[in-house]
């Protein structure tokens, strides 16, 4: 049977765009050609390329039409954009966390910590309802770059829930580390929002997934998130922190600490940690807990593989692990980073969907959920806590 031929063309320069590219080398079940790379900065544009061997697309438009598949690797403000650009010529898209957003009125001086965070809400899922309409008009389809779904630990445990029909009855789950790689996040207006929306959409869609997979096992539908109740702080811009240079700190008008709680339609619960006031490395991991079984899918660090350096220049040109801050000492050195935290997997995922023209795992309807189940939670937090319906976009 002959192998299925897609051409791939990514659009963006940074660190999502690379690590898009390092994925795609390690998918084996499509033949994958990338196509080319669009940036709108050139120089940026020719040296993603020049380095990688591909080919320099000076539009974006030009790139949509020699692929088949869209890579959307840039800055979350510019998502739907390009999205429903490359699905009205009918190609497929995949669309990198967070999928969308609220990002201002346009103004300049633009202050995250001032909007009303309805309004908000209400943009964000407007966005939402435009991207997920684009799609249902158009060949193609979105698949939403959530690498905790295909990561491999939440994939066996995909796989225990449908075996055992397990009941999920709480989840607690956390990502945090000492603060972003982008010189854009920090700004709402780039980002539309901080921890939560940065960080805590990884444990959060991680949740809202293995929710989906029990509605799917237990009545084939999904079983989605109905209220939250979220706190967050800004720690590193109080003029109580002692910043001694180890953590970020130059957060313009976001969040750096998040916490939200999710009570679901089957009022079971999920607990949320996100958190820019983490050192040592980032910190990934969901625990669930059923009526069968319990499982701590631990992403990140993993102790399949530790090391101890006794001077810093030893590993001078070892890769140890993202943001682990010092290679002296013991470490979690990752044997192979990049497969435990499901990049290889999920764009393996997405183009034998593409090509089969199968439904992906992480869907418009997982982004959608996570989208408004973060801006609820925003709303939540202006409340201080209070309880907050999440505004679930009905027929996806």
């Amino acid at each position: 049977m002959e192998r299925k031929k897609l051409k791939a063309g990514i659009v963006g320069s940074g660190f999502a765009a690379a690590f898009h590219f390092e994925a795609l080398k390690r998918v084996f079940g499509v033949d994958v050609e990338v196509a080319g790379v669009y940036s709108p900065t050139l120089a940026k544009r020719e040296a993603f390329a020049r380095e990688r061997d591909l080919n320099p697309i000076g539009t974006l438009e030009e790139l949509i039409e020699v692929s088949d598949v869209v890579h959307v690797c840039t800055p979350p403000a510019t998502h739907e954009q390009i999205t429903l650009k490359a699905l009205e010529k009918g190609k497929s898209v995949i669309v990198e966390k967070p999928f969308t957003g609220y990002f201002g009125d346009g103004r300049k001086d633009f202050d995250g910590r001032s909007f009303p965070r309805k309004l908000g809400m209400e943009r964000a899922m407007e966005s939402v309802v435009r991207m997920i309409e684009a799609e249902k008009a158009s060949k193609g389809k979105i698949l939403y770059a959530e690498n905790w779904v295909y990561a491999p630990s939440i994939q066996k445990e995909r796989e225990i829930i449908e075996k055992t029909g397990s009941q999920i009855l709480w989840m607690h789950g956390e990502e945090s580390h000492s603060g972003s790689h982008s010189p854009y996040y920090g700004m709402w207006s780039h980002s539309g929002g901080g921890s939560l929306m940065g960080k805590g959409v990884h444990p959060l869609t991680g949740a809202l997934y293995l929710k989906k997979v029990e509605g799917r096992v237990r009545g084939n539908r999904p079983i989605r998130p109905r209220y939250v109740s979220c706190r967050t702080h800004s720690v590193t811009v109080s003029k109580n922190f002692k910043d001694l240079g180890h953590l970020r700190s130059d957060y313009r008008d976001i969040e750096d600490f998040a916490f939200t709680h999710v009570v679901f339609a089957d009022d079971t619960f999920a607990d949320i940690f996100a958190s820019e006031l983490v050192l040592g490395g980032v910190h990934n991991w969901i625990e669930v807990n059923t009526n069968n079984h319990r499982a701590i899918c631990n992403i990140n660090p993993n102790n399949s593989f530790m090391t101890y350096n006794p001077k810093d220049e030893y590993f001078r040109d070892i890769y140890v692990v993202e943001k682990t801050g010092t290679k002296q000492g013991w470490a979690f050195t990752s044997p192979d980073e990049d497969w435990f935290t499901g990049y290889q997997h999920e764009m393996e995922a997405f183009y034998r969907s593409v090509a089969q023209d199968e439904p992906p795992e992480s869907d418009s309807l997982l982004a959608s959920d996570t989208i408004a189940t973060v801006y609820a939670s925003y709303l939540s937090a202006e409340r201080k806590g209070s309880e907050v319906e999440v505004p679930l976009v009905e027929g996806v």
